[in-house]
C-alpha cells in the first residue's frame, strides 16, 4: 500500500553445506588401518590413526519473499541473517524479491516458506480459502496514512474535498477515505480519484495529484530529507478499525502442519533480529545498508531511527497480534459489503510460534 520505491536487488544466493564423510586409513597412508591384515583376523587397528570428528550439521534451506523492495520494514530479517541468528537456529535463510507472482502466491505454492504481506491482503486471501497464516506483526500499529505537500493545505480529512487523490484503483482506498472523512463532515464523492499505479510519490504530487496513501517511515522520512515537508493524516488517528497490522509475516498452513519446528526456529531468530533493530537503530541501519548497497544510507538511517520504536511499541513482545485487530478490520469491510462473508479471524493468525517475552 502506498507509493513504493523501484529499487530492485536480489539478495543472497542459497548456501548449501555439503559434509564429507570421515575418511578411512587411506587418507593417512595406512591402507591396513581400516581392516584386519590378510591372513591375520586378530590384527588390531593402527593406534596412530586419527579419531573421527563430529561433522558440522547442515543448515535447513529457508526462503522468505519480501512484499516489495528492501526497506526498513525488513531490517529485522537482514539483521537476523547478517548477525548469524538464523544460522544459530540451524537455518540458511535466503531473502528474495516477490516477483510478478507476489509473496502470497510464492508462500502458498511452496516456492517460499515465509513471506511478507499485510492484514488487508491476508483478509481477502483467507476469504478465498487461500491457506495463508499471519505468524507475526512486523509493526504493532498502522504507520500509513494520507500525505500531501504542505502547500495543498490538507490539514484534516474534510480538506480532501475538491482535491485529487492518486492511488492504485482499490475499493478499499475510497472506503478508508470515507471512514475518516465522515466523522469530520467530509464528502468522499467530492474527491477526484486518479490511478497512478506505482508512480513515484514526489513526481506525482508535482504533476497531477494532491495527496496519496504512504508509509511515513519511508516516503515521509524521505520527504523530510528532501526538504519537502508533508501534512500526514494517519489512518489510526481517525478510525480505530484502520489501525491494522501492516506488514505481517506469513507462512502456509502446510508449513505449519509439516514443519512446525522450522516455523518456530525462524520466528525465534527473526524476533531476535527485530529486537536488535529496536535496541540498536543506528547499527541496524548499517546492517541493512551493507546488505542492500543500492539503498540510500542516509534515508535508511533516518527511517530506522523513526521506525525502530514502532516495531514493538506497546505490545508485550515483538510480533504479538490481537484477535480484535483482525476482527475489527474485517467486520468493517464486511459492513461495507467489500467482503462477501465474515472473516474467521481466529484461523487467520497465530501467536503460537513467537518466543516467550
Amino acid at each position: 500500500m502506498g507509493v513504493k520505491k523501484t529499487v530492485m536487488l536480489l539478495l543472497s544466493s542459497m548456501l548449501v553445506l555439503t559434509v564429507a564423510g570421515c575418511g578411512g586409513g587411506n587418507n593417512s597412508g595406512n591402507a591396513g588401518a581400516s581392516a584386519p591384515a590378510a591372513g591375520n583376523s586378530t590384527a588390531a587397528p593402527d593406534a596412530t590413526a586419527a579419531a573421527p570428528t563430529d561433522a558440522p550439521k547442515a543448515l535447513t534451506p529457508v526462503k522468505i519473499a519480501l512484499d516489495w523492495t528492501p526497506n526498513t520494514n525488513h531490517t529485522g530479517l537482514y539483521a537476523a541473517k547478517e548477525l548469524g541468528y538464523y544460522a544459530e537456529e540451524g537455518l540458511d535463510v535466503q531473502i528474495v524479491q516477490p516477483g510478478a507472482a507476489g509473496s502470497d502466491t510464492m508462500v502458498t505454492s511452496g516456492e517460499a516458506q515465509f513471506g511478507i504481506s499485510a492484514q488487508e491482503a491476508l483478509t481477502l486471501a483467507r476469504l478465498q480459502d487461500v491457506p495463508l497464516v499471519s505468524i507475526a506483526a512486523i509493526i504493532q500499529h498502522n504507520t500509513s496514512g494520507f500525505a500531501a505537500p504542505k502547500d495543498r493545505n490538507i490539514k484534516t480529512p474534510k480538506d480532501f474535498e475538491g482535491k485529487t487523490y492518486g492511488g492504485w484503483g482499490s475499493a478499499a482506498e475510497q472506503a478508508a477515505m470515507k471512514a475518516i472523512m465522515d466523522p469530520e463532515g467530509g464528502d468522499v464523492s467530492k474527491v477526484k480519484l486518479v490511478n497512478i499505479g506505482e508512480a513515484d510519490f514526489f513526481t506525482a504530487v508535482k504533476r497531477d495529484i494532491d495527496f496519496a496513501w504512504i508509509f511515513y517511515a519511508w516516503t515521509g522520512v524521505e520527504a523530510e530529507l528532501r526538504g519537502e515537508p508533508l501534512d500526514m493524516l494517519y489512518l489510526k488517528d481517525y478510525a480505530p478499525q484502520l489501525d491494522y497490522y501492516t506488514p505481517v509475516l506469513t507462512t502456509s498452513e502446510k508449513e505449519i502442519a509439516e514443519h512446525p519446528e522450522v516455523v518456530k526456529a525462524f520466528l525465534k531468530a527473526t524476533s531476535k533480529g527485530y529486537q536488535y533493530a529496536i535496541d540498536n537503530p543506528e547499527e541496524a541501519a548499517t546492517v541493512l545498508s551493507d546488505a542492500v548497497p543500492d539503498l540510500d544510507p542516509k534515508l535508511v538511517l533516518a527511517s530506522q531511527k523513526w521506525l525502530s520504536p514502532k516495531y514493538k511499541d506497546d505490545a508485550p513482545r515483538w510480533g504479538e497480534q490481537k484477535l480484535e485487530i483482525w476482527k475489527n478490520y474485517a467486520d468493517w469491510m464486511y459492513g461495507l459489503k467489500l467482503l462477501d462473508k465474515p472473516l474467521d479471524a481466529e484461523s487467520t493468525f497465530t501467536n503460537e510460534f513467537l518466543p516467550e517475552s
